[in-house]
């Protein structure tokens, strides 16, 4: 039995509701064929915008979307996608699949999907093709009321009023895509756009400048010593494998699947190494992490594009992304926000859309989610293994994180291991607990996941193998699951 420790009474930094955000790329079927399918299109939608995705990502209570890049905000020009959608320049689409790009999904059509959400946008901005007056005027089109020239271009696009816009990146992926730049050259770039995405009326914008690739901890510390006008510094981390063949979402051994874990595992190295380098010259944690690309990558779907990056998502994927949020929780202190790459239909997806019938899937992904909703804005809870936990060749193989608000407390307990159950003793201290209550995450084998046809292969369920025992509770974690346990706090 594995002997986990929460003191229930010594709450933590809150974890941000931002460390459950999202990601979507102008890449493949996000966009099109994802969110938006046209004011014409048979399927329920509003604005073009598609109604059933936005009903299932309001029930997860997205916190936040990044849009348009990736990759493509780099070569994304914000005036090619506002006015009338027939007028709209067309543009090619270099980083994914080369297709052409009719821009019809553009500013006003990503705020809009943003108010239907209740997320806040997170607009990623475009400097490695771009200009700084470009990028200063997009700021102003969305955040500036009264009259200027791009408040007047706004109005006459048909918005009258100004949007909330609290997330701003400026680049991404400098060291790559975002312009193949040095550390020391995107630093100089990151203090000079940012001093031109300008806070307009009570608009407050949270400037995330691009981080280094993986680690890069040098990077990071060329942008710490800088201290240039950002309040941010992005990490990107995929959880997959070198080379062309990364190998295929849903066929792939045990051996595999245990490879995939101690990769998904890593990202908790690399946050520690990039807290060290902030810490020693941010001690005051007054700039945040902010992982805002996470997730598995494999080879896409046989017959689909190879640059539009569709996959399945399995329970494996599930577990990473568990494996993942016990992690964010760890570090509230100082990550701040994560987005998954990507919501619809792109790498590790929370929902996958027939581009054939138009069904929508939630994922094993999506489920994840869906169960941590009470992690949101909640206090951060110490979990103590006692005696360690089980470890298999380098991998530990049970994961876990808590956290309390009001008078609740939510833990999220995931086991690793493919074949044999464990089962986990929460020795509960400093609080009475008057009721819990449990669900589990799992399928029939590591490989399942929801098809049109069977939606509810990997779904979560009520859990009743749950007992209580004089330290707190026991309980009975199935092979290669994922479960949360709701307890009822008496009063302090």
């Amino acid at each position: 039995m594995t002997h986990a420790v929460i003191n229930l009474d010594l709450p933590g930094p809150t974890i941000s509701r931002h460390l459950y955000g999202h990601f979507a790329e102008h890449l493949g079927r996000c966009v099109y064929g994802g969110f938006w399918v046209g004011e014409d299109s048979p399927l329920p939608n509003v604005g073009g915008i598609r109604s059933d995705v936005v009903e299932a990502l309001r029930a997860i209570r997205i916190p936040n979307l990044r849009w348009p890049g990736g990759c493509f905000a780099d070569e994304y020009h914000w005036r090619d996608g506002v006015g009338p959608r027939g007028q709209r320049p067309r543009m090619v689409n270099t980083h994914w699949g080369n297709v052409e790009e009719n821009n019809h999904f553009g500013t006003h059509e990503f705020m809009h999907l943003c108010e239907l959400l209740g997320a806040d946008a997170y607009v990623n901005g475009n400097v490695g093709s771009g200009t700084v007056r470009e990028m200063s005027d997009w700021v102003e089109y969305l955040t500036r009321a009264g009259d200027s020239p791009m408040v007047a271009l706004r109005k006459a696009n048909g918005r009258d009023e100004p949007w909330r816009v609290p997330f701003w990146g400026i680049g991404n992926e400098a060291w790559g895509c975002g312009g193949n730049l040095t550390a020391e050259a995107y630093t100089d770039l990151a203090r000079q756009f940012g001093t031109f995405v300008r806070d307009h009326g009570d608009n407050r914008v949270y400037r995330i400048a691009a981080g280094g690739h993986t680690d890069e901890y040098g990077w990071t510390e060329a942008l710490m010593k800088a201290r240039g006008p950002y309040q941010a510094v992005s990490l990107h981390y995929y959880t997959t494998f070198p080379g062309d063949g990364r190998g295929g979402a849903t066929t792939f051994t045990t051996e595999h699947y245990y490879d995939t874990m101690r990769r998904a595992q890593r990202i908790e190295e690399l946050i520690r190494g990039h807290e060290t380098v902030m810490d020693r010259y941010d001690p005051q944690v007054d700039i945040g992490l902010v992982v805002d690309e996470w997730g598995t990558w494999w080879d896409v779907e046989d017959g689909t594009n190879p640059g539009f990056l569709y996959q399945q998502n399995t329970m494996r994927d599930a577990l990473v992304a568990s494996v993942h949020f016990d992690a964010f929780h760890r570090h509230a202190r100082r990550v701040v926000m994560a987005n998954i790459a990507q919501t619809v239909n792109v790498l590790q997806a929370m929902l996958l859309t027939e581009a054939e019938t138009g069904t929508l899937i939630r994922t094993p992904t999506y489920h994840v989610f869906e169960m941590n909703v009470g992690h949101h804005d909640a206090r951060a809870l110490a979990v103590h293994f006692r005696d360690g936990v089980p470890n298999r060749d380098g991998l530990d193989l049970v994961s876990a994180s808590a956290s309390t608000q009001n008078d609740t407390a939510l833990v999220s307990l995931t086991n690793l291991d493919a074949e044999a159950p464990r089962t986990v003793l929460l020795d509960l201290r400093g609080r009475e607990v008057s009721a819990h209550r449990a669900r589990v995450l799992t399928g029939s084998h590591l490989q399942a996941h929801n098809t049109a046809d069977a939606p509810d292969a990997v779904a979560p369920t009520e859990h009743p193998a749950v007992r209580a025992h004089p330290r707190g509770l026991e309980v009975d974690l199935p092979p290669h699951s994922y479960v949360t346990v709701h307890l009822d706090l008496g009063a302090r």
